[in-house]
């Protein structure tokens, strides 16, 4: 995630302002520009405060959402790029759940510029129901829903917008980290699979890698299970080859954890190089040290910077008296699909 500068006092902006803190002008994220901009009112419409061409209104979702995406006047439509891609979502009159409908919208919308600045696809399902992406979010207050993705529609029980309720799930499982944005992140992989690696002709180092993904489902799940319950024998330790134990479940299950935790260290190395943080001794020697394999990777200069980073967080996290910010390791195994993730999205961005 960039930073962004107000053009009329220089004020540090955040991807979430609405309003500059430092002139208290309006603020919002244009998509065609990739930045949130400073904006002066002119009649009915907001103009670019840096003088630039381009007049904007307000999202629809403004309120309801906390939206703070523009849209530009001569679009008809009356929701932004991010929030247009939500077909079904919780009345206003629930009101009991629209704080977690916003956050989660917001975890969205940061979901969305990074595959945007990735130069990932984000298509529309409503434009185009073949390869198209929706989401379904949705409360389990009123109805039984499952957080997953079918067929293009990724759908999210907001209960997960919840402290409590999410950190009991962690506990639950035994999860070491569980945010919105990473079960964002873990369906839309799911959903860019079947483009990025069965379209683009990458299946057999896939599965070289990942496993054979035409196993059933429901025996993949039983297997697990076992595994939860201890019943895979004392040699069996998934943090060897796995991101998660929930990638030991099943090859799409532990290509869709990979591909997340991509996004985590993306999106980490960009805001750290965008607030212009450096990492020196003794973390650099340690970072350096940590990526091993018998062959030279595309992402391992990604990942030792990556590593370096964290080990400097997670000392620093540990002197506030708290966990660990960072709270994982990448064995060789994990790094090797980390770079087979990496090549892929590189090959499809070009």
């Amino acid at each position: 995630m960039e930073t962004f500068r107000c053009s009329v006092c220089a004020q540090l902006l955040f991807f979430d302002n609405s309003v500059c803190l430092g002139c208290r002008s309006p603020v919002g994220y244009v998509v065609d520009a990739g930045a949130v901009l400073a904006l002066r009112v002119d009649g009915a419409a907001l103009v670019r405060a840096d003088g630039e061409p381009g007049e904007y209104r307000h999202c629809r979702n403004q309120l309801a959402a906390r939206c703070n995406w523009l849209i530009a006047n001569d679009d008809a439509n009356s929701l932004c790029a991010s929030c247009r891609l939500t077909s079904v979502r919780p009345n206003d009159s629930e009101l009991e759940v629209m704080d977690a409908f916003a956050n989660a919208e917001s975890a969205k919308r940061r979901l969305i510029y990074q595959l945007r600045a990735l130069g990932l696809p984000v298509i529309d399902r409503a434009t185009d129901p073949l390869r198209g992406v929706t989401f379904e979010l949705l409360s389990s207050r009123r109805r039984a829903v499952t957080t997953g993705h079918d067929g293009g529609v990724i759908t999210l029980d907001l209960s997960e917008s919840d402290d409590a309720h999410r950190e009991f799930v962690r506990q639950q499982l035994g999860e070491p980290y569980r945010t919105v944005l990473g079960h964002l992140r873990h369906e839309i992989a799911h959903y860019y699979w079947p483009l990025l690696v069965l379209d683009q002709g990458w299946i057999n180092e896939y599965r070289r890698l990942f496993g054979d993904e035409t196993e059933p489902y429901d025996v993949a799940l039983g297997r697990h299970y076992q595994q939860l319950a201890g019943q895979q024998g004392p040699g069996f330790d998934w943090s060897l080859s796995y991101v998660s134990q929930y990638a030991t479940m099943h090859p799409w299950e532990d290509w869709a954890e990979t591909f997340a935790h991509y996004l985590h260290i993306d999106a980490g190395l960009a805001t750290a190089r965008s607030f212009g943080v450096e990492v020196g001794e003794p973390s650099q020697s340690a970072g350096a040290t940590a990526v091993r394999s018998d062959v030279e990777l595309s992402i391992a200069p990604v990942v030792r910077d990556w590593l370096v980073l964290t080990l400097a967080l997670n000392g620093v996290s540990r002197s506030l008296g708290q966990s660990d910010l960072y709270p994982f390791v990448l064995p060789p195994r994990v790094v090797e699909k980390l770079d087979f993730v990496h090549r892929v999205v590189a090959t499809a961005t070009k």
